[in-house]
């Protein structure tokens, strides 16, 4: 259900990149939308990871400097026959974790210092489980997909935005050239993304609470990681980029209310809630 879900979605988001294009510049603007998106992608796939992991200041670690995170880590990666990962640090208290690379062979995991000091190793497993869950769905990849035509959609209808205002964009008998249905576009098709690009995150980290379960076999010692990393989160923020706050296990964005609508992950108590059904049923 959640692969279908996500084809639908990036489906969708695909169409509306095409349909922003087509509205600025007809067929060449479509031409020139996927061209955009094709080379934002071509980059995200081979340096988004490394961008990252520099952007958090993450540090690679051997088995010899952090021989707990690397021992788990070594372990869970046996247990779902995936290559180990490359392990990083990230200093600072906030308590989270994440994982990148552009495919299985390629991947790494980084957790902050926090959460090394906050979970126990069954919990630790959990987190470091559920990581890995996203490497062997390959979620890296299809996240930086994802914040690739979104961010191409904001671009194209920050252009469009402009080109009305100045009286610019195709002759006024073209569909589409309007410069009110411009301006509409340049405020809603930007949102259309976001929704999207939210929901399609979600629902993988659905996917990864489940996936990681099986791994390390402790659905109520991911479950209890969580909630520890929520409250954790919130006594401690991090300095987190909201371009990157989907790749946590935790949103490290804090703020309730209408925020929580916007957010990249879940509601907390839906992930504890499915992983205790998910150990009443399976183990």
């Amino acid at each position: 259900m959640n692969l279908m879900k996500t084809t639908f979605l990036l489906t969708a988001l695909t169409l509306l990149l095409l349909f922003v294009g087509k509205a600025i510049g007809g067929n060449g603007g479509m031409m020139m939308a996927l061209i955009m998106a094709g080379v934002m992608n071509l980059v995200s796939y081979w340096f988004s990871d490394k961008i990252v992991l520099k952007m958090y200041g993450a540090r690679e670690v051997t088995e010899a400097e952090a021989p707990r995170l690397y021992r788990i880590t070594n372990q869970l990666a046996m247990k779902a026959m995936l290559p180990m990962p490359k392990v990083y640090i990230i200093p600072g208290m906030s308590p989270n974790a994440f994982a990148t690379g552009r495919n299985p062979q390629h991947a790494a995991v980084a957790a902050t210092e926090g959460i090394l000091s906050m979970l126990n190793d069954e919990e630790l497993e959990g987190v470091m489980a559920h990581e890995l869950a996203h490497v062997g769905n390959r979620d890296i990849l299809i996240s930086s997909v994802v914040a690739t035509i979104a961010g191409a959609i904001s671009y194209l209808a920050h252009m469009a935005q402009w080109a009305a205002m100045f009286g610019g964009g195709r002759d006024r008998d073209e569909e589409g050239g309007s410069p009110f249905v411009m301006i509409a576009m340049a405020i809603v098709a930007p949102i259309a993304a976001m929704l999207i690009q939210m929901a399609i995150s979600r629902s993988r980290e659905y996917q990864a609470d489940a996936y990681g379960s099986r791994i390390c076999r402790k659905p109520l010692a991911l479950a209890s990681a969580l909630k520890k990393l929520h409250m954790g989160v919130a006594a401690i923020p991090m300095h987190a980029n909201s371009a990157t706050a989907h790749m946590f296990i935790v949103s490290p964005l804090t703020g309730g209310g209408l925020m929580s609508l916007f957010s990249t992950h879940p509601p907390m108590e839906e992930r504890v809630a499915r992983l205790e059904e998910l150990s009443r049923q399976i183990f």
